[in-house]
């Protein structure tokens, strides 16, 4: 099925687009030849022509190309897999079946895949997926793991400029590769010539129209149909000004069309206002609408959105009645729901937005869920005090599972104040144990202690032994954050016994979690069997929660023994299940300790990278952020880049907010850190006080352990524990810098194993761990080891990183400036090789180690950040 041309009498020429078609169709002919499939990211800002250089694509393919098109809904709230909905009425069979039954993501991917086998290639356009749920997008992220065994080229586009608010989309194109088998493109803005070539023909001023519309080219289309030489201040009025070009009945088409977002089908539109005939021609040869198989929609979201909003509030009200009696029938529940409350509607909100959610949930999309949940506490008057409570928890759990942490936590206080209200003890106990657990991850530790402290004296009073194993598990939860090991374990075990006994399976797999945790924190290995027995029964029970908290904590306690290796594949499984089943929150998680991976392998730029993906998703939960926080600070404290302060800060604001240990030691040893590499031991006493005596109060090796090394580089004095913990740290406390190095080593730590190296005596040691700093580019910590060399007086140091890199506050090499400044300029990667007569390889090279130094995102942000930091203008000087 081809995509219907658009029906645009004033459609200007595709102009600039000539490299993207270029590369689709090299891609396409690639598929064929190799029966290998390949997924496309079409990029580029709203208006950019995405929609327009796809249709021209499909339109120019060889004609034997199998085409579908589907498009996601600009619905506040999207249908679960809405996409898919739409492509499965087209392909039916198996694919249909997979999709209407709501199966998994895994089996819908598994359903597209084996459609398109074959030795005829097929091409799948998604458009818009920046609104797609979280299922639709598991479901690409299976596909483009697999694409290569097919002969299908998948072609996604998405809004860069929206992409910020959509954290799962920002998750997927993080992880994805960009290489091989997926690939992207960003669709750029018309050049101030294209725009004269468009706009002196109809007596524009070509500039004028350049800087008010920046190229856009669905502004600039706008702003020449507005048919007058002046240009409007706003897309709005240029729209509104080519509609008030239409009869009154093509205008009353217009608005019925416009309370639809996406595409308005032709029997939905019968419904909503009868068009008479002609009207819908003269909307689509006007280019208000384009025609899409049997539905019709505007021609750019912008548009619909600025007739929606000129609507008479009355007319508005109405429209989506029809739409929500018209829509009742078929039993969308996310589209009935979008209605009812474009209606005002309240018990249809209340009936098809919680139906939306039961659903959403089901498939993995716990935003989406959240978001319905929300919309029916939006219209939920009507509800008896404890059904709003019911719904609160619902909602909840929802937020829970993303990063809306925050929004969980006010909804359960809600909920507990309505069971006190309602004299319902036992169920106030269970809200708060419910809020004890997103307050750990908000790091607010000390109301989580509170909470379930309280819930504790309620269930004691009330002498259930089923209800206190509850109490005991969350009990052991906090003793394990605050690194209370031994009361974590036996609090664990007491629950477990109990859970046992009267067969509460959820108790039992999340204090078999804490009792694990605990014990590999400690250093016991039979931790790693209770947090596996944890695992298996959470997967074999279907609490996806639950596994992946297992996931995140036999990892995060394998590396805080200093065991990433084999924390590893926890890693790589944990990320796999976590996307699968939709567990946002518990992704981040994740994805964060690779921050921590990389930056123990010495890879300084991937840990930059990895920390700063995660910070740009996470808002509330602390869990996620901390370490990357540590992380981020780390590393430009051991490069010399500006502003290590400001990450370690931050993290130091949530240690003492929530004031467990698990917080407290890291971002201690880390600004204990930050101070020796600047030549300031004396302050590494105040930095690491506090946290070492919570760790010797606690029994904690593991915290104490890195605190002491900082604090005998400092020159302070300490006792040594007896018997001597495991652990390269304590071999080097104890004075065994050698064996303390090839611990490090063994372990694959290469900074930590250098600087080890560097507290011997000796000058062979120092030169050693120089070199093998100067290598990892850890440039504050080479300067520190040169000071020391040439106070003993040795000749011929390397003075690390030259001059003109220290100068600049990024960090950067004369030729990284070089690609700032022309990356500034808005050239793309090939055009730079070009310029410099490099390769295309090296600049990519570059480019990722410019933003992993600056600690942005992309190159936008790297521009900013140069122009901030008067980077551009040292390039220019040179």
């Amino acid at each position: 099925m081809r995509e219907p041309g658009l029906a645009i009498a004033e459609q200007p020429a595709l102009l600039e687009r000539d490299d993207l078609l270029e590369a689709l169709a090299g891609t396409l002919a690639d598929v064929g030849e190799r029966l290998r499939g390949a997924v496309v990211f079409v990029a580029g800002e709203a208006g950019a022509g995405k929609t327009t250089l796809l249709r021209a694509f499909c339109e120019a393919a060889p004609r034997e190309t199998d085409i579908h098109w589907a498009r996601c809904d600009a619905l506040a709230t999207p249908r679960p897999l809405g996409p898919l909905l739409d492509l499965a009425d087209v392909l039916g069979g198996e694919m249909r079946r997979q999709v209407v039954a709501g199966s998994t993501p895994h089996e819908v991917a598994d359903s597209l895949l084996r459609h398109s086998e074959g030795r005829v290639p097929s091409v799948v356009v998604i458009e818009d997926v920046h609104w797609a749920d979280e299922a639709t997008l598991d479901v690409l992220r299976l596909v483009a793991g697999r694409v290569t065994s097919v002969p299908l080229l998948l072609l996604v586009s998405y809004r860069s400029d929206q992409i910020a608010r959509t954290g799962p989309l920002r998750m997927l194109l993080g992880e994805l590769p960009s290489a091989g088998s997926v690939t992207r493109l960003e669709v750029p803005p018309l050049s101030a010539d294209a725009v004269a070539e468009l706009a002196e023909p109809q007596g524009v001023d070509p500039l004028a129209l350049f800087q008010r519309t920046g190229g856009n080219p669905f502004f600039v289309t706008e702003a020449l149909a507005a048919g007058d030489a002046a240009i409007p201040d706003t897309i709005r009025d240029a729209v509104l000004a080519r509609s008030a070009r239409l009869s009154d009945l093509a205008r009353s088409l217009l608005s019925a069309v416009a309370v639809v977002p996406g595409r308005t089908e032709v029997w939905l539109l019968d419904a909503l206002q009868t068009p008479p005939a002609g009207t819908i021609d003269e909307c689509l040869s006007a280019g208000m609408l384009v025609a899409d198989g049997a539905a019709v929609a505007f021609r750019h979201e912008l548009a619909r959105l600025a007739v929606e909003e000129s609507l008479a509030p009355d007319h508005r009200v109405e429209l989506h009645r029809r739409a929500l009696l018209a829509l009742d029938s078929r039993r969308e529940l996310a589209r009935l729901a979008h209605h009812a409350e474009g209606a005002g509607d309240a018990d249809a909100v209340l009936r098809f937005a919680v139906g939306a959610a039961t659903q959403a949930s089901a498939m993995g999309a716990h935003r989406e869920a959240a978001e319905q949940y929300a919309r029916a506490l939006r219209f939920a008057q009507a509800l008896t005090q404890p059904e709003r409570a019911d719904m609160l928890e619902r909602y909840a759990a929802e937020c829970y599972m993303t990063d809306m942490r925050a929004e969980g936590i006010d909804a359960l206080a809600e909920v507990v104040e309505i069971r006190r209200a309602t004299g319902e003890r036992r169920r106030v106990a269970e809200a708060l144990l419910l809020r004890a657990r997103p307050l750990s991850c908000a790091g607010r530790g000390a109301e989580a202690n509170e909470a379930v402290e309280q819930a504790a004296a309620i269930l004691e009073s009330l002498g259930d032994e089923a209800s206190l194993a509850q109490v005991y598990s969350e009990q052991s939860a906090t003793a394990m954050y605050d690194e209370r090991l031994a009361d974590a374990v036996a609090l664990g075990e007491r629950a477990i016994e109990i859970a046992e006994r009267t067969g509460d399976q959820e108790t039992l797999i999340r204090a078999l979690n804490n009792a694990g945790a605990a014990e590999l924190l400690r250093g016991d290995d039979r931790g790693v069997e209770l947090l596996e027995r944890s695992l298996t029964l959470a997967l074999e029970d279907e609490r996806p929660a639950d596994a992946g908290r297992a996931y995140i904590n036999i990892a995060s306690a394998l590396g805080y023994r200093h065991d990433w290796r084999r924390a590893g594949p926890y890693l790589d499984a944990g990320i796999a299940y976590c996307s699968g089943t939709g567990l946002e929150a518990w992704e981040n998680c994740l994805l964060g300790m690779y921050a921590e991976v990389h930056l123990a392998a010495g890879r300084f730029d991937a840990a930059v990278q990895s920390a700063t993906d995660v910070l740009a998703r996470v808002t509330d939960h602390q869990n996620a952020r901390h370490g990357p926080l540590i992380v981020l600070g780390l590393v430009r404290a051991r490069r010399g880049d500006p502003d290590a302060a400001s990450p370690l800060g931050e993290a130091l604001e949530v240690a003492v907010i929530d004031g467990s240990m698990q917080y407290h030691a890291p971002v201690a040893a880390a600004r204990a850190e930050v101070a020796w590499l600047h030549g300031q031991t004396e302050l590494i006493d105040a930095a690491t006080a506090e946290a070492l005596a919570m760790a010797v109060e606690r029994g904690s090796s593991g915290s104490a352990g890195p605190l002491l090394v900082w604090r005998r580089r400092a020159g302070l004095a300490f006792d040594l524990p007896s018997p001597l913990p495991d652990g390269p740290e304590w071999l080097e406390i104890a004075g065994d810098h050698r064996g303390a190095a090839l611990a490090w080593q063994e372990l694959e730590h290469p900074y930590d194993a250098a600087l080890a190296l560097a507290g011997a005596d000796d000058e062979q040691a120092l030169r050693e761990a120089h070199e093998q700093l100067l290598a990892l580019g850890a440039s504050a910590a080479v300067a520190v080891l040169a000071r020391r060399l040439r106070a003993r007086g040795a000749r011929n140091v390397p003075r690390g990183p030259i001059a003109r890199t220290r100068e600049n506050a990024g960090g950067l090499t004369n030729r990284q400036l070089e690609v700032l400044a022309l990356v500034a300029e808005g050239l793309r990667n090939a055009d730079i090789a070009e310029r410099l007569v490099v390769s295309e390889k090296t600049v990519d090279h570059h480019v990722s180690s410019i933003l992993g130094r600056l600690g942005v995102r992309n190159r936008g942000e790297a521009s900013a950040a140069a122009v901030r930091m008067g980077l551009i203008n040292g390039a220019a000087e040179k």
